[in-house]
């Protein structure tokens, strides 16, 4: 006889707000005062068959719940999202879009959850609060799954990693997720990350002198834009563009264009393909970090940085804006942010070796700090050929998430070899082969951003 029909309603309330915390992990009173998730007809880009829900939590966030016709191993993946590019409110959309997207773990067989975060913008452990607590409203009116995995992907791997730390153990018991999958992570806390921002932005206007114009209120860079600042994204780009020719063929741009992109690109070292896009976070994230976050307080530096790959290194380096960081911005921002190696499940990361938006350096950060925490057996790494970050070949996703859960469940430690071997029996299934590379090792992310005293 089903549960419903054994308990009163009251009792069975009773036992799921209790299921909701297990095992040893406290509730979040608010999640008892959440309304239920609604159901709602699935993206066609989900698997038929499947249900969806979505929701509105106690503190703002929106999130939609997905789960297939055969739920795989009973496995919830709680979906970590990146970004934060968005800086404004919090939207369903937001959800929708990254469900969208991450369908494929549904398509393997896996319930999906994945919050919007509370607001756009930073806070890394605010959204680990946010994935959180959609766990406990998933358990609280689905039952509590056989296992839960982290999965965060590019920011929202940041948010994993200190997820993985900050409920790793809950009063000495083991906490709520099993598991932890990074994909294309920006790793290792926010200064570190984010550091290259700031070189971009003072070698960009050494080179370009139009961010800000001469004319228009001058600022110092690390704050990203002014508060009452009108600039757009489409102005902005145009600015890039008027400078460097980066949207054109490279046969239409001047001479002059041409040497200031090369400047740019060589030493900050990223492609050309981002350069918009990491000026946008540059300016816009940065704001949001450096002003709302942090009270105007700035917690980045580029004193002591010696930046080469220009035509005249002496000349660039004697002629950029130079910040130091305000210690307290510092210290809120590591706190926030900076995962500490403390972790006490598995982590399986995933890097493309050539993506264009968050260097795969961060992963020899992040290892380095794995083992410092004294949690470096708990790590494995696995790397492919590929140029992308927002999403890699399909069935590689899969397979990560078989090598992962066969580490929690039976101590199979997976290798880079054995995720190939996985990947390989997903490729008739899903779009796209496997690029893995077994025995690719990143660099130290000192070899790719120019390094400072702190």
């Amino acid at each position: 006889m089903p549960l419903q029909h054994i308990l009163s309603a009251a009792a069975l309330a009773v036992l799921l707000s209790a299921c909701a915390t297990a095992p040893g992990q406290p509730a979040m009173p608010e999640v008892a005062k959440a309304p239920a998730p609604t159901e709602r007809a699935c993206p066609p880009e989900v698997p038929t068959g499947a249900k969806c829900y979505i929701g509105e939590d106690t503190v703002g966030s929106f999130y939609w719940i997905a789960i297939p016709a055969n739920w795989n191993r009973g496995v919830l993946v709680m979906h970590a999202h990146g970004g934060p590019a968005d800086t404004g409110p919090a939207t369903l959309q937001r959800s929708e879009e990254d469900l969208k997207r991450w369908a494929v773990t549904v398509k393997a067989g896996y319930a999906w959850a994945g919050s919007s975060y509370r607001r756009g913008g930073y806070g890394v452990t605010m959204a680990a609060e946010d994935t959180e607590r959609l766990r406990q409203i998933f358990v609280r009116h689905f039952g509590e799954p056989k296992r839960t995995i982290l999965h965060g992907q590019s920011y929202g791997a940041g948010v994993a990693s200190k997820a993985a730390e900050l409920y790793s153990t809950v009063d000495g018991r083991r906490g709520p997720y099993d598991g932890v999958l990074l994909t294309s992570g920006v790793l290792g806390g926010g200064a570190r990350a984010y550091d290259f921002r700031l070189d971009l932005r003072v070698i960009y206007q050494y080179v370009c002198k139009n961010h800000p114009r001469p004319d228009e209120p001058q600022y110092p860079l690390w704050m990203g834009l002014p508060a009452d600042a009108k600039l757009t994204r489409a102005e902005l780009a145009a600015r890039i563009d008027e400078c460097t020719g980066v949207r054109k063929p490279a046969a239409q741009r001047t001479e002059q264009q041409k040497a200031n992109l090369s400047t740019i690109l060589s030493t900050v070292r990223i492609p050309e393909s981002s350069l918009v896009g990491n000026m946008n976070w540059a300016t816009w994230l940065m704001r949001d970090l450096t002003q709302l976050r942090l009270g105007g307080r700035n917690p980045f530096t580029n004193t002591g940085a010696l930046y080469r790959g220009s035509a005249n290194d002496t000349a660039l380096n004697s002629g950029v804006l130079r910040y130091a960081p305000d210690r307290l911005a510092v210290e809120e921002l590591n706190r926030d942010s900076a995962p500490q190696g403390k972790v006490a499940m598995p982590v399986l990361s995933f890097h493309a070796s050539n993506d264009p938006t968050a260097f795969v350096e961060l992963q020899s950060l992040y290892r380095d700090i794995m083992h410092r925490g004294g949690s470096g057996d708990r790590l494995v790494q696995v790397f492919s050929d590929e140029a992308e970050h927002s999403y890699v070949s399909e069935p590689q996703y899969p397979a990560l998430f078989t090598a992962l859960l066969d580490w929690v469940e039976r101590g199979d430690k997976p290798t880079p070899r054995k995720v190939l071997a996985l990947c390989k029996g997903y490729e008739a299934a899903y779009r796209g082969t496997c690029r893995i590379q077994p025995d690719y090792s990143p660099p130290a992310l000192e070899t790719r951003v120019t390094p400072r005293p702190r």
